[in-house]
């Protein structure tokens, strides 16, 4: 995808954040993978309905700006961390979204317990450290915490969502299912103790969604 078009998209995916009620005021952003060396991002403090395609900031991997303009998002360095470090990683997202964010706040992982969670996120959707804001800390502890998970999400403590995926696109649709499932089992939690999913059923559910459902 080239420099325009991929403007465009990151710029209706912003809205696709809005849409599902995932963010509130400037809080949250999109970026996306441009080439092998840069990222598109949401500028810092600009709020959702003024953002257009030519609003999104280009930056190297480093989280620098490649040109004049606009400033990027405050977690501008966590994505280039994930970027650098995960050549696999296309599109990274940041929510607060109400029920996830929740989950982050008790420092509590979403337990596997619906069919949903085996589908997208092939197990529970992990908990991460606390990390301040600014430098490649987030990043870093999105890294560290998503090693050896299938979850394409992670929840940093006191903090809120952070999802990846091969496309921004696909890294939206994890944001959007996160908090999906993290309200349902939230409902769930007071009814009782939800049942966990067995591994082997687990692992067939992911499969069947990862490599049959669909065109």
């Amino acid at each position: 995808m080239n420099d325009s078009a991929s403007r465009t998209e990151l710029a209706a995916l912003h809205q696709v954040l809005v849409e599902s009620a995932l963010v509130a005021w400037t809080a949250g952003n999109v970026s996306a993978r441009v080439g092998d060396d840069r990222f598109l991002i949401k500028p810092s403090g600009v709020p959702y309905e003024r953002l257009t395609p030519e609003s999104m900031v280009l930056c190297d991997l480093d989280g620098h700006p490649v040109a004049a303009g606009l400033k990027p998002s405050s977690d501008v360095f966590a994505h280039a961390y994930v970027y650098r470090h995960r050549a696999d990683v296309g599109g990274v997202v940041h929510t607060h979204s109400t029920y996830a964010t929740a989950w982050a706040a008790r420092d509590e992982a979403i337990p596997c317990v619906l069919t949903a969670m085996a589908d997208e996120f092939g197990g529970e959707i992990p908990v991460g450290p606390f990390a301040l804001i600014g430098g490649e800390d987030i990043g870093r502890a999105i890294v560290q915490t998503l090693e050896g998970h299938r979850s394409p999400a992670v929840l940093l403590r006191n903090h809120g969502v952070f999802t990846i995926g091969g496309s921004a696109r696909e890294a939206v649709k994890a944001a959007v299912m996160c908090e999906d499932v993290a309200r349902t089992v939230h409902l769930s939690r007071q009814l009782g103790e939800p049942l966990a999913i067995p591994q082997p059923d687990v692992d067939s559910l992911y499969d069947r969604y990862q490599n049959v459902y669909g065109q």
